[in-house]
């Protein structure tokens, strides 16, 4: 299912492969073998915001690695929760600028709106997204062209940003998570970061290892192409 991992990160002039994270830097020294332990991916939209420093809190303290697609046009309003998501091992990926409806913009404007997301992010961390995950999950040909990294999707949506409910968010990420799951949550939503805790707490009893995507998928994930799941891509 998994192959070698690779950095959530990239430089301008690639992936850059990773093997384990800095000593002292991340909640777990070496990169954990999802060919060897059961791994899921808690991935969280559209920060950062106010809650992210909390929820930031709550992974380290469980010593899980998440990944966070972040809004361009959020980072320069929470400089340091992002420098903190890289620091401590978590994954940045890229949610475009303003959560546009990618599949209704141009090839040349989808480039432009991502190349300035990549520099806001670039500007805290020294260092550009390697994979993007479109608004809406929405994608089709033009997308696929213009963007010049992997999509990521996913294959467990807890609805959080509509039900509002932390138990109804953990009864549907403990219901439908599987083994090389990517899991869906909003860490701009105050319920959904209530929730996590206790999310934390039942997967990890259901033998569960908490990795970033790029963990997850693996180093071999092709540009333009979108993934729901360390199981299939389409």
């Amino acid at each position: 299912m998994r192959k070698a991992a690779v950095g959530g990160l990239m430089a301008t002039t690639g992936l850059l492969a990773m093997t384990a994270v800095p000593a002292g830097a991340a909640p777990e020294d070496v990169t954990p073998d999802c060919d060897e332990v059961k791994c899921v991916a808690l991935t969280f939209d559209d920060g950062p915001g106010e809650y992210t420093g909390r929820l930031l809190d709550m992974l380290d303290a469980h010593d899980a690695r998440a990944t966070f697609y972040l809004l361009g046009s959020n980072v320069a309003d929470h400089p340091n929760e992002v420098e903190r998501m890289v620091k401590t091992g978590h994954e940045v990926g890229s949610h475009s600028w303003r959560h546009d409806d990618l599949t209704t913009l141009s090839g040349e404007e989808i480039e432009k709106d991502l190349e300035r997301t990549d520099k806001a992010i670039e500007d805290v961390t020294g260092q550009i997204p390697a994979t993007l995950r479109p608004p809406y999950g929405a994608v089709d040909d033009t997308v696929r062209e213009a963007a010049d990294r992997p999509l990521i999707l996913w294959d467990v949506d807890t609805e959080d940003w509509k039900n509002r409910d932390p138990g109804t968010i953990l009864d549907i990420a403990d219901r439908d998570s599987g083994e090389g799951s990517i899991v869906l949550f909003h860490d701009i939503h105050q319920t959904t970061v209530d929730a996590i805790p206790a999310v934390l707490d039942r997967l990890t009893d259901e033998g569960y290892t908490f990795v970033t995507v790029s963990e997850l998928m693996g180093d071999d994930l092709d540009q333009g192409t979108a993934y729901t799941d360390a199981r299939s891509q389409d």
